[in-house]
């Protein structure tokens, strides 16, 4: 079965030049960058040529682009650090009501510290109004932090306005770039920015390694405590495979993205019709236009989302449910209840993102199968379609995984799917609350899983 991937917003592969840009970091040039002999130099001039590529990416100076371990780093590095920098006369912070978890979780930790937080709305569409952005400004405020664009609905805030706000008022203005940077146009003069959060593995790097963008002047401090590393601002010795890979896809996206975003926003809108005239009820999630050129969000009227992301796996089609970053919170998406979904809605909703190797023909399949296995999942009883749904995981991998594993010294396994302890001999049978073994009742119980979900 070939498998479509569908959830380029998540993670993106590795762009095969990035890999082999690494490759000589991870074998022969292993220098620290700190260290002052021939291979550490080496392994210095890579990290600041990779540093230039993610500056020019921005439109930033070389300096202000300081390395991090990822976007979640990055956002807690921008607002701790700036609320560190400042005493108690200013602890006021302004952000949205729709931001990555990076950013509230934060917000609600300086909160305990005794900061005060606004929590902007948004409109239906997920649009924060500039308006709303100045109004609870004070002589305390301290920071406004807006994202780029929402990383479940797709929808691209007004940046440009907001920092217009911020450098108005004289507040610093930090934003999450996550999903925008090497996607879309992202230069931080012409939005007002003075602090934004970048990630590698979202535009074809590696893992495991961001940058925040800190504009020249900006009152913060390291709330990372060790050495001298870049330039005393972030202590720990470089990831320089990853630097370079980072570097690398900053390159590929500036030159390629213009070209590429043109080609996903077309397969994005087929596929956006296609679903709205084949599954309907449906709704589009976010706005209609003014949102990122791969992502489409459904929610599909009477069908659990989670249903729909399992069966579609079964096809071989990896979509989500929302953000990777809270996958396992069976709670409905804040992101979605905000834009004034309600629950029932919130829950159906799917998120499909398109990436570089997303083609015609994989939009084409999946506007064959998703139709269907909604209208079978609307069909069934809603006490079925959750047995039905892992049922369908269970029986197109689950069944072979749990056999595949250690069954000749008969021990016992972790089950990957179901984080339940399964016996893997197979004279002893699995165990009785495993996916397999719903897997098996469902399959006895209902038909519809050999009809093919």
């Amino acid at each position: 079965m070939r498998r479509i991937y569908l959830d380029y917003a998540a993670t993106t592969p590795t762009h095969p030049d990035v890999s082999k840009a690494m490759s000589p970091f991870l074998r022969h040039s292993f220098g620290n960058p700190s260290s002052m002999h021939s291979a550490g130099q080496e392994a210095r001039v890579a990290v600041e040529e990779a540093r230039e590529k993610v500056a020019s990416l921005i439109g930033a100076g070389r300096k202000e682009i300081v390395f991090t371990s990822g976007g979640t780093e990055s956002d807690n590095f921008a607002l701790k650090g700036m609320a560190y920098a400042h005493d108690g006369k200013r602890n006021h912070i302004i952000t949205s009501s729709v931001e990555h978890h990076a950013v509230l979780e934060t917000c609600k930790f300086l909160q305990r510290l005794g900061f005060t937080v606004t929590y902007l709305p948004v409109d239906g569409y997920g649009l924060v109004d500039p308006d709303d952005v100045k109004r609870p400004i004070t002589e305390r405020t301290l920071l406004i932090s807006v994202m780029h664009a929402n990383n479940e609905v797709g929808t691209v805030e007004p940046i440009a306005e907001i920092g217009k706000v911020a450098r108005e008022a004289g507040i610093c203005f930090h934003t999450d770039a996550v999903q925008t940077a090497g996607h879309i146009p992202v230069k931080v003069d012409d939005l007002r920015i003075d602090m934004l959060a970048m990630s590698a593995h979202k535009l074809g790097g590696p893992k495991g390694v961001g940058a925040l963008y800190v504009r020249k002047g900006t009152r913060m401090v390291s709330f990372v405590h060790g050495g001298e590393q870049e330039e005393g601002r972030r202590a720990s010795t470089e990831n320089v495979p990853g630097i370079v890979g980072f570097g690398q896809a900053a390159e590929i996206a500036q030159r390629e993205s213009d070209k590429e975003a043109e080609r996903l926003t077309a397969l994005r809108d087929k596929l956006t019709k296609g679903l709205i005239q084949q599954v309907d009820p449906v709704q589009l999630n976010g706005h209609p236009t003014r949102r990122l050129p791969n992502n489409v969000n459904m929610s599909v009227d009477g069908v659990e989302g989670e249903h729909l992301l399992l069966n579609l796996n079964a096809r071989g089609i990896c979509v989500s449910t929302g953000s990777a970053c809270s996958s396992s919170n069976s709670e409905p998406s804040h992101v979605l209840l905000a834009l004034g979904l309600s629950h029932e809605q919130a829950r159906g909703s799917i998120r499909l993102s398109l990436g570089r190797e997303t083609a015609e023909r994989d939009i084409d399949c999946v506007l064959a199968v998703l139709p269907e296995v909604a209208a079978k999942l609307r069909a069934m009883p809603p006490s079925a379609r959750g047995t039905v749904a892992e049922g369908a995981v269970a029986g197109n991998a689950l069944r072979n995984a749990i056999l595949k594993y250690e069954t000749e010294n008969r021990t016992q396994m972790l089950c990957r799917f179901s984080h339940l302890r399964c016996l893997t001999c197979p004279a002893s049978g699995v165990g009785q609350g495993c996916l397999l073994s719903k897997w098996q009742l469902a399959k006895r119980e209902n038909r519809a899983l050999e009809e093919g979900l």
